[in-house]
């Protein structure tokens, strides 16, 4: 093994470790004639995503929810603040542009009322061209999601309630 590929053995290294520990699906390095993209999917997920594509923004309704049962009828929105303490939501761990499906066309990952067990995809989160499953960070139904598909997002914005 020469020199210079075990300098690239060592980047490579490096890159898979960063992508583990940023918990990010896929990285990409260019320098001069040496290029390496380093992608994983998550256990037990049987998508994985290449090149990231720019999505046109699809019509879409407005977020939904569920009353609860027994209610009359759902009062006004919560605030985000008030959203964002409840222990059932799931904020955005990042900036970026959230998408309900793994791509245009495609069924979302969930929809209101859905089962959902912890771990599982809940939506793609782009950042920086890189495609970002979200996990659901714990289990049971889906009651309301508070985005539209190809929103942009800010970092601890309200995204789904599970319940």
């Amino acid at each position: 093994m020469t020199k210079s590929s075990q300098v690239d053995q060592d980047l490579i290294q490096a890159i898979a470790e960063l992508l583990n520990k940023e918990d990010l699906v896929e990285i990409e390095i260019e320098q001069e004639d040496f290029r390496v993209r380093v992608t994983r999917s998550y256990p037990n997920e049987g998508v994985t995503y290449a090149a990231p594509q720019h999505y046109a923004p699809a019509p879409s309704a407005a977020p939904t929810s569920i009353a609860p049962a027994g209610s009359v009828a759902a009062a006004a929105p919560a605030s985000a603040e008030d959203l964002a303490s409840n222990p059932g939501t799931l904020t955005s761990p990042m900036v970026g542009t959230a998408y309900s499906s793994p791509e245009p066309g495609k069924a979302a990952f969930v929809a209101v009322g859905s089962k959902v067990s912890e771990g599982q995809t809940l939506l793609i989160i782009e950042a920086m061209k890189t495609m970002n499953q979200i996990p659901a960070h714990r289990s049971g139904t889906v009651t309301r999601i508070l985005f539209e598909d190809a929103q942009p997002v800010e970092y601890g914005e309200p995204l789904v309630v599970i319940e």
